[in-house]
């Protein structure tokens, strides 16, 4: 009698800032745990998730957006993206169907083709395209990178994500899971909760305050109907507080209700969320914050590595 054969890898999604890589992994593993917004660099740290099934396991590792970094916390960002790539079995590039390929896409791409790592080019939001123009998207493309594969997808509907996910197995080393069938990420459940609530914030606040937005949960107290938590907006200038804080404070009230309802749907249970404000200046740029925040320590205070995947 054969023995299936079971499969199990990682894999690292890359791309620049909003192009729906959090998206996408969220509608794989069918759950949302990465926090997603139609503002740039929302992802700051690397988030890991898990996909079983009876084929074997696939991680994904969701990662910053690669960018020109403007202050420590874009050269952390971008450190957490390089390092991924050298540790996985396989790299997905998400690009936007565009026939147009900006900067950032193609010095991603002609990076990509010097690693030795296979590479699936995933071309997202096709919803938005016809399918005769897809040809000449994966033309522009394949003259900068000799993919392995080009799959097309939606990651807000799901249509040929089931597709991806075959091929994503196709280069996966045989093995054995690295997690139990039930897990389907490694971070821990305050932040997650943070990071719920910063989405929030991102959502309801300006342009000018989400890149300067920190949330830390500061306790969580689990009863036996209620989880009572209490958070903290970091914001870096005393006008943003204000601002966050809003008229008779409905913003932050604004913020905490929209938080409230998927907490409460991640925990499956009823919860007290109280949200309060802090500045800390230009907290973005102090190693020491950086690391008091939950940054990874090791990648924080190194020099950026300009120029290179």
């Amino acid at each position: 009698m054969d023995v299936a054969v079971t499969r199990a890898g990682f894999v690292a999604v890359i791309g620049r800032p909003n192009v729906g890589k959090s998206t996408l992994t969220n509608r794989i593993i069918g759950q949302k745990i990465a926090i997603t917004s139609d503002k740039p660099q929302t992802t700051r740290n690397r988030i890991q998730t898990v996909y079983t099934e009876d084929r074997g396991q696939i991680v994904f590792l969701d990662t910053p957006g690669i960018h020109k970094a403007k202050n420590k916390l874009g050269e952390y960002m971008v450190r957490v993206a390089r390092r991924t790539i050298s540790e996985v079995d396989l790299v997905l590039q998400l690009v936007e169907a565009d026939e147009y390929i900006g900067p950032s896409d193609r010095a991603i791409a002609e990076e990509l083709a010097k690693i030795k790592v296979p590479v699936i080019l995933v071309i997202n939001k096709i919803d938005k395209r016809k399918r005769d123009e897809l040809f000449a998207i994966v033309d522009s493309y394949s003259k900068l990178c000799d993919y392995d594969e080009v799959v097309p997808v939606s990651a807000l509907t799901g249509d040929n994500v089931d597709s991806l996910i075959d091929q994503i197995f196709k280069y996966m080393p045989e093995g054995v899971p690295f997690y139990d069938e039930d897990t389907v990420t490694d971070q821990p459940v305050r932040q997650i909760v943070a990071e719920l609530v910063r989405e929030k914030a991102l959502k309801c606040l300006n342009d000018e305050i989400p890149h300067g937005v920190a949330v830390t949960v500061e306790s969580m107290n689990f009863k036996e109907n209620i989880v009572d938590i209490d958070a903290t907006i970091i914001c870096e200038r005393e006008s943003h507080k204000g601002i966050i804080i809003g008229k008779g404070g409905q913003m932050i009230k604004k913020i905490g209700s929209a938080a409230r309802y998927e907490i409460e749907d991640l925990l499956e249970s009823k919860v007290n969320l109280k949200l309060w404000t802090k500045v800390r200046k230009d907290w973005r740029d102090s190693d020491i914050l950086l690391k008091n925040f939950g940054y990874d320590r090791s990648l924080v205070g190194k020099e950026a590595e300009d120029g290179k995947l």
